[in-house]
């Protein structure tokens, strides 16, 4: 048998069983990231190759919900306040599990902060924020659709946000 033929039937098999990411006993499980965002998701929360963390992601998955959507489980950590805000900024339909004993103990949606201080890096040059000037990036939020409008300069941020985050 050739190795394609081989390999579909793997693949083949694999879908009549169905795939399964084992459930993880503590940690937070992020659910409906827009498509495609799950590696920008890990960056946003300093996760690389070289993690010893265990970590789990599923891209393109197929939702009622979205469509599509990718989920991030990260063992042994839960996610502040400041981490969520960030997601939030490239996934604003994510919710968040909390896993305790492998059970979920708390489950919200992120919401978009209305301000947000020290987490982006203003795109305009010559913005004061990024000057030597020890001024800390500001921006206010517009939520449908996310547009960041800096306080400084007034400048606006709606696309590649997740390449501006500090």
């Amino acid at each position: 048998m050739k190795r394609n033929e081989t390999e579909n039937k793997t693949s083949d098999c694999s879908l009549k069983k169905g795939m399964r990411v084992r459930p993880i006993k503590h940690g937070t499980v992020i659910d409906h990231i827009t498509a495609g965002q799950a590696l920008n998701v890990l960056k946003i929360l300093g996760i690389s190759g070289t993690t010893t963390a265990v970590v789990s992601v599923a891209m393109n998955v197929p939702s009622g919900v979205l469509e599509k959507k990718d989920i991030v489980k990260i063992e042994d950590r839960e996610l502040k306040e400041e981490e969520v805000d960030k997601v939030s900024l490239i996934a604003p339909d994510a919710t968040i599990n909390i896993i305790r004993d492998f059970e979920v103990i708390g489950k919200h949606r992120v919401e978009l902060p209305e301000n947000l201080e020290g987490v982006m890096k203003c795109d305009n040059p010559n913005c004061i924020s990024n000057t030597v000037e020890p001024v800390i990036s500001k921006f206010t939020v517009n939520k449908k659709p996310v547009e960041l409008r800096c306080i400084y300069c007034d400048h606006v941020i709606s696309e590649g946000i997740a390449e501006h985050l500090i």
